[in-house]
């Protein structure tokens, strides 16, 4: 992976974010670029993998003869991959074409689905999983520069919120057609259903990203990585970690909250998962429309709306209907803001744009198992299956403090 100048060459063009109305010109959006949609499929499988555990947790610890929170641990050890893969990778593949580095991680992905699909051994499984997250790693952080260098200047939000529409498809396409593959074929199938559509967008990705002569070029080590000593990009990076931490700690356990707190029908659970899948697509593209332009009102408003509904979600018991609409509006604000949230990371990151991106992918993550963790352990306890919820009001409430003060900020000259 590159991180070379052609790679901040847009990032830096688009380090502009204000909360002033988009320039007269934004009115005719241009249509952004084919390789945009590919990675964003790239993505969507990708982030399948991440979430589709939480959506087939019962059949996964009954089929292990593991509990829930064991069995929780799988989805753990992937965001801990993804935490340590994703920087790691990005120094590996440094002299690497980043077509090369995509095909190269959606091959591992698929190797990875064949050995969870084929393995009886709980620890086989979590190598697996863990060696699939650096793969996962390594093509997020690539795919976020890729685009926003094929958007150019002042569209970078926008392909940023359609490759994160990616990772949201993920949970109104990828999560619910898993539960339901689980349930025809049983929770292995799912795994081999990703393996096969994996080797699939390999193809497809080998195909449409076009060979970049520039990779190859890359900065000295030492001077790419000046731009990580940006405070505001750290800023961004802390909300990356608050916003995904705290609407994953509830989702990573979403299927027992519905039905052994909401009262919802198991054979419920995956057209619910969908409503949520839905509201998040849809939130991250409008999103990614307005991050360009206000940024701060953006990544202010989802947390907060999104802290509200989760205490909702935490304090409603045996309630089938007020849950399902819940955890709908938590899929149309929660994740909302991360394209934009990557955006700004990429942007304040310069010369580093690559590990910029690289970090957003480690602080996601990091956000998703320390929030799964905390959430699992809370399973344990009088709060039951109300205690991810609530601990993701608490975390993502947290998000407020560094998208603020990036909104003052940007207010200086």
């Amino acid at each position: 992976m590159s991180t070379g100048a052609i790679d901040t060459t847009s990032s830096a063009t688009t380090d502009a974010p204000t909360d002033a109305p988009a320039a007269a010109g934004s009115a005719a959006r241009p249509r952004l670029p084919l390789v945009v949609h590919v990675l964003a499929l790239g993505t969507f499988l990708m982030m399948t993998t991440e979430f589709v555990v939480a959506g087939i947790l019962p059949e996964v610890a009954d089929g292990l003869g593991v509990s829930l929170a064991r069995a929780g641990s799988l989805i753990t050890t992937f965001a801990v991959g993804m935490v340590v893969g994703a920087p790691l990778m990005t120094v590996l593949t440094m002299r690497l074409s980043k077509r090369a580095t995509l095909v190269v991680a959606m091959a591992v992905f698929v190797v990875g689905h064949v050995v969870v699909a084929l393995s009886e051994s709980f620890t086989v499984l979590i190598v697996a999983r863990l060696v699939t997250a650096f793969a996962t790693g390594a093509f997020w952080a690539v795919s976020a520069v890729v685009a926003t260098r094929a958007a150019g200047p002042g569209a970078g939000a926008r392909a940023l919120g359609v490759i994160s529409a990616g990772a949201a498809l993920a949970t109104v396409a990828g999560v619910p057609l898993g539960a339901l593959v689980a349930q025809l074929l049983g929770w292995r199938g799912t795994f081999w259903f990703l393996a096969v559509a994996g080797a699939a967008a390999a193809v497809l990705i080998a195909r449409k990203v076009p060979a970049d002569a520039g990779d190859g070029a890359a900065l000295p080590l030492r001077a790419s990585l000046a731009g990580l000593r940006s405070g505001r990009l750290w800023l961004a990076l802390l909300a990356c970690v608050t916003t995904t931490g705290g609407v994953l700690a509830a989702f990573s356990f979403i299927a027992p909250i519905l039905t052994d707190q909401g009262g919802v029908p198991a054979s419920l659970v995956p057209l619910v998962l969908t409503g949520f899948g839905i509201g998040s697509f849809a939130g991250t593209l409008l999103g990614g429309r307005f991050g360009d332009a206000r940024p701060g009102p953006v990544t202010i408003l989802t947390p907060a709306v999104s802290t509200v509904l989760l205490a909702g979600i935490a304090v409603v018991s045996d309630a089938p209907w007020p849950m399902t609409a819940l955890v709908v509006l938590l899929g149309l604000f929660g994740l909302s803001a991360n394209g934009v949230l990557i955006h700004l990371a990429v942007s304040h990151a310069g010369e580093a744009a690559s590990f910029g991106s690289a970090l957003t992918v480690s602080a996601f993550n990091l956000g998703t198992a320390i929030g799964s963790a905390v959430a699992g352990a809370t399973l344990a306890t009088p709060l039951g299956t109300h205690g991810p919820a609530a601990v993701g009001a608490v975390v993502v409430a947290l998000t407020l403090v560094p998208t603020t003060a990036l909104a003052l900020l940007r207010r200086r000259p």
